[in-house]
């Protein structure tokens, strides 16, 4: 007879699920080992990154699915909303619920008493398994999330794993005490005056975007690129900040095309996890573009922080993004990318821009057409 945790595994496997993106829960240790051994996945630091990364990972071709912390819900929440329903992007979720079966944190009750009536609110399914013997439903919250292309949340009550003989996990593992790895090379030196705004930059990459999948920040960044010129491989926010990376990360993983992201200062501080994440993952067809113009450009040009030093291209080396460069005008750009592209790494351009917003009307799509369409042009 199978164990709660294998049985899991198997449910996974029934059903075609082939990527997972996973933060452990003291609740499931003994599944966790498992589910890295059994899955090709990304371990997370934060889990609403995860939310991008299996939103790109489907958009590849994938069949992901989460396994977290039912707290990492409440970070969750308005990305599950504007990316995942309002998208049309499915994502089967597996959460060891805390706060609701001898729980001994206190802080973790209040949040746990509350969190289906908190789901329910936002309109997001939720089915709550009890016992080992209800384990089959989890079946039924991946075929849901995937037929009717939304989240779906599996609450998995302590209780399941009571009587589980599994001990994958290790009480007292042997620790390997390594040495940091050493980023070799410069930083870019003083931040050079930026030439052109971040309309321009967009309009200097039209005429070197051929196969490559692109995916842009929200708001104004996306009016633009779809206004320098539209392509079905353009994937277009208009939702959940800080997501964009997180997405470019999960699309690389399933497709052999370059896939460039056109990222913003504000964003990418909003969810630094992306670049923790990517600097660890490393996969050789990605490209993030920083389009660094000091201020919240979508919300009235508010200063960001990289106004008063914050340097983006030494996050993404510290973050362990080896190859990077600075850029300040339209020719400077296309020279990197082209460099970047021919290297064949992952790689962080940050690009020095002047504020200001083009005059660009809204996108004439809605978020599930713009879904659909780039997910059958990436699979072309």
């Amino acid at each position: 007879m199978l164990d709660p945790e294998q049985q899991v595994i198997q449910i996974l496997k029934q059903e075609g699920i082939n990527f997972t993106a996973t933060l452990p829960c003291d609740r499931t240790k003994n599944l966790y080992p498992l589910i890295l051994e059994a899955f090709e996945g990304i371990r997370l630091t934060r889990e609403e990154d995860g939310l991008g990364i299996c939103a790109g990972a489907w958009l590849g071709g994938g069949r992901p699915m989460m396994v977290i912390q039912s707290t990492g819900l409440g970070n969750m929440i308005n990305a599950l909303s504007t990316l995942n329903e309002a998208s049309a992007v499915p994502i089967p979720i597996l959460a060891s619920y805390r706060g609701f079966y001898k729980e001994g944190i206190d802080s973790q009750i209040p949040f746990g008493r509350r969190l289906p009536e908190i789901l329910k609110g936002c309109g997001i399914p939720c089915t709550l398994i009890e016992e080992a013997q209800s384990l089959s439903r989890l079946s039924e919250v991946i075929r849901d999330a995937y037929d009717h292309s939304r989240p779906h949340v599996a609450l998995v009550s302590p209780k399941v794993w009571e009587n589980s003989f599994s001990r994958a996990w290790q009480e007292n593992p042997p620790l390997e005490i390594r040495p940091g790895e050493r980023l070799e090379g410069e930083l870019h030196g003083p931040v050079p005056q930026p030439r052109i705004t971040r309309f321009e930059a967009i309009l200097s990459l039209t005429d070197i975007l051929e196969d490559q999948a692109v995916v842009c920040n929200l708001g104004v960044p996306s009016k633009e690129l779809f206004q320098a010129g539209d392509r079905a491989l353009n994937y277009y926010m208009l939702g959940s900040m800080g997501l964009a990376s997180s997405i470019g990360l999960g699309i690389s993983r399933f497709t052999q095309r370059k896939v460039m992201v056109l990222d913003g200062d504000g964003s990418i501080l909003m969810n630094p996890n992306a670049l923790i994440t990517i600097g660890q993952v490393r996969p050789d067809n990605l490209m993030i573009l920083g389009l660094d113009n000091g201020v919240y450009g979508s919300t009235g040009s508010q200063n960001t922080f990289t106004q008063s030093g914050m340097d983006l291209g030494a996050l993404a080396r510290t973050c362990g993004i080896r190859h990077t460069a600075r850029v300040n005008d339209g020719q400077g750009l296309k020279d990197a990318v082209r460099e970047f592209e021919a290297l064949g790494k992952t790689s962080f351009i940050h690009v020095i821009l002047k504020p200001g917003n083009s005059s660009c009307p809204n996108i004439p799509l809605t978020p599930p057409e713009i879904t659909r369409r780039f997910k059958e042009s990436l699979e072309t």
